[in-house]
């Protein structure tokens, strides 16, 4: 081939290159403007949002983006729940999401069976799963959050000490950002991220309440506590069954068909009662700080405007779910409306089974017996009282019902220190859209129905 042709035959491969290369780059640049373009235009509906160059995934995105299941190869530790038992529900459920929000399996950690504020070297430890079922809490939550044991861990990495920050500087923009930092990253190369510091029940909260109901699901008794709970349960009906029976007796026109169904189920009220002398102080000095003056309720009270919820004079035994420094104070007892027969546990006979079990689990079988009833009576400013009827509402919601105001539901709850209809204590549901579980757990702006 002479010069002439190799010359020829350059500048047509030159020129075919460049046609490519042309085309190339226009191809590039019309998926970028169609990418920016749809961006763009679904931005509003929680997808993506664009904010100081940043592609930060909404709340939403984030929570589904995980629910293909959370990485179980790297784990997140945290320091020993402790305190009650809602406030130990609460403090592991915070401690799921901030596993789930770094994309990380948290290993089971402790909770306390003892309650002591300050006295941390009284504290006893005790294993997640000798309170809630380990296996069935994953079936459960799969794909929200994952719980793992130390067992799983292959130390193939060493572990990165997450110090949490304190103090009115440490707000919470600044710790959800110190968060996002430790989701990337050199930090995210260590197989065990252990969070060091305040216990998680203190840490900001983060999330949503829904987020919390469906941690919150997950969490199923062990068998020998929910059996324990059972029982109580059984004996409340029993008995309740028991005077519905003698009175319809009495009745003339007594039938033996409507004895057999009208006792069958013998409903019961539970109300958790918090009149002890610590609370009240709690509560006076809350009412101070906030200038609310719907937070502390006396007993009577309390036995008042129970009283004017139930109608009907069949008997019905309402359950007191009481302080043990209350279970000797006959006061408690005595007031009712006809037709109510207030039974705490020692007057029940079941508190033996209460004092087979450390605090912990006391608790936790009362808070079963509360869940249970056919309707529950609290205080709004309880947190016990609150996640009972977040658990109720949940329950409810599941059914489709998002109000109780103006029809007759399933586990209705009050709060007997708003005074709603008829002298009677206020409506409550929880309001699943709250942003963050704080707007329930301490105040009136909780109650909706």
């Amino acid at each position: 081939m002479d010069l002439s042709s190799k010359s020829k035959l350059s500048r047509l491969i030159g020129c075919q290159l460049t046609s490519l290369t042309y085309i190339c780059l226009a191809l590039v640049t019309m998926v970028l403007f169609l990418r920016a373009v749809l961006l763009h235009s679904f931005s509003g509906y929680g997808v993506i949002e664009w904010n100081n160059l940043d592609l930060i995934l909404s709340h939403s995105l984030l929570l589904n983006s995980h629910d293909e299941g959370i990485r179980r190869d790297k784990y997140l530790e945290v320091p020993q729940i402790v305190w009650g038992l809602n406030n130990q529900k609460i403090a592991f459920a915070r401690a799921c999401l901030t596993a789930r929000m770094l994309n990380r399996t948290l290993l089971m950690p402790s909770l306390s069976a003892s309650l002591f504020y300050k006295e941390i070297d009284r504290l006893q430890p005790i294993s997640f799963d000798k309170v809630f079922q380990f296996d069935k809490f994953n079936s459960l939550c799969k794909g929200f959050v994952q719980l793992g044991r130390y067992s799983d861990l292959k130390n193939q990495t060493g572990i990165y000490d997450l110090q949490k920050g304190s103090g009115r500087k440490w707000t919470v923009e600044r710790d959800m950002e110190h968060l996002k930092q430790s989701s990337r990253g050199l930090v995210d190369e260590h197989e065990v991220i252990r969070i060091v510091g305040k216990n998680p029940f203190l840490w900001h909260d983060h999330w949503p309440v829904e987020d919390y109901a469906r941690v919150f699901e997950c969490l199923v008794l062990v068998d020998e506590i929910s059996k324990e709970a059972d029982k109580v349960v059984s004996k409340i009906r029993q008995i309740g069954k028991k005077h519905r029976s003698k009175t319809e007796m009495i009745q003339s026109d007594f039938d033996a068909n409507t004895e057999s169904s009208s006792t069958a189920t013998a409903p019961y009220i539970a109300v958790h009662m918090r009149v002890e002398i610590d609370w009240m102080i709690h509560c006076k000095k809350l009412e101070q700080r906030s200038g609310v003056n719907q937070i502390c309720s006396s007993k009577q009270e309390i036995i008042e405007r129970v009283g004017n919820i139930v109608s009907s004079e069949s008997p019905t035994v309402v359950y007191l779910a009481v302080a043990d420094s209350l279970l000797n104070d006959s006061s408690i007892l005595s007031g009712w409306k006809k037709g109510l027969l207030p039974f705490e546990k020692k007057k029940l006979g079941v508190d033996g089974i209460y004092k087979k079990h450390p605090y912990l689990i006391q608790s936790a079988i009362d808070y079963e017996v509360c869940s249970m009833a056919d309707i529950f009576v609290g205080n709004s400013f309880s947190t016990f009282s609150s996640l009972v009827v977040l658990e109720r509402t949940q329950k409810m919601k599941r059914m489709g019902i998002t109000r109780s105001c103006d029809i007759d539901v399933r586990w209705p709850s009050y709060a007997y220190n708003i005074l709603g209809e008829s002298n009677g204590p206020q409506k409550w549901m929880t309001n699943m859209s709250d942003s963050t579980l704080q707007a329930i757990s301490y105040g009136s702006n909780a109650i909706t129905c």
